[in-house]
């Protein structure tokens, strides 16, 4: 992917997607400050905010598409604002469980010779678990069945971009 310009990055759809991008982190972040966790017997608490956390991959995987390594600017105010809009310490947590789960998926989709669809399914059912692992041990409110719903959660992002991915490449094959 070659780097886009300055004034390419200004385009609608461009704005559309990062603006997106980083108003999930900040919503969701700020959800995790004042959504009441719920008490699933036994001590373990569950999050509720995690039913909506994969909607961030989804939009971060468009607008990536369109900025390349762009992305991760807009991450970096979407950590600031999170910062002064919802917590520190969760925003704290979002950016090492961003980081920790990134380097994992690049490694992971940078090092597998497998076709571009199953790189980016394999790649994300390895980072997405351990996204969920890294954040909720974080903030204190690491449980099973939060990692779960999280990490599923994610996962339907990732597998609406496989599926669109996959089609993507059936129809340049047989075109």
């Amino acid at each position: 992917m070659i780097t886009p310009s300055f004034f390419e990055l200004l385009r609608p759809a461009v704005l559309f997607w990062v603006t997106v991008y980083i108003g999930l982190i900040v919503l969701v972040n700020w959800l995790f400050t004042v959504v009441p966790l719920v008490d699933m017997g036994g001590g373990e608490m569950w999050p509720p905010v995690a039913l909506v956390v994969g909607l961030i991959f989804i939009a971060r995987d468009f607008a990536q598409r369109l900025v390349g390594h762009w992305v991760l600017v807009a991450m970096l105010i979407a950590a600031i604002l999170s910062y002064f809009l919802a917590n520190p310490f969760v925003a704290y947590a979002s950016v090492a469980a961003f980081a920790i789960s990134e380097l994992a998926d690049w490694l992971i989709y940078s090092f597998t010779k497998r076709p571009l669809a199953q790189r980016i399914l394999f790649s994300s059912t390895i980072a997405t678990p351990i996204d969920s692992v890294v954040f909720l041990g974080m903030i204190g409110i690491l449980s099973w069945p939060g990692v779960l719903v999280m990490t599923a959660s994610k996962m339907v992002g990732a597998l609406v971009v496989w599926y669109l991915v996959r089609n993507r490449i059936e129809l340049e094959r047989t075109a």
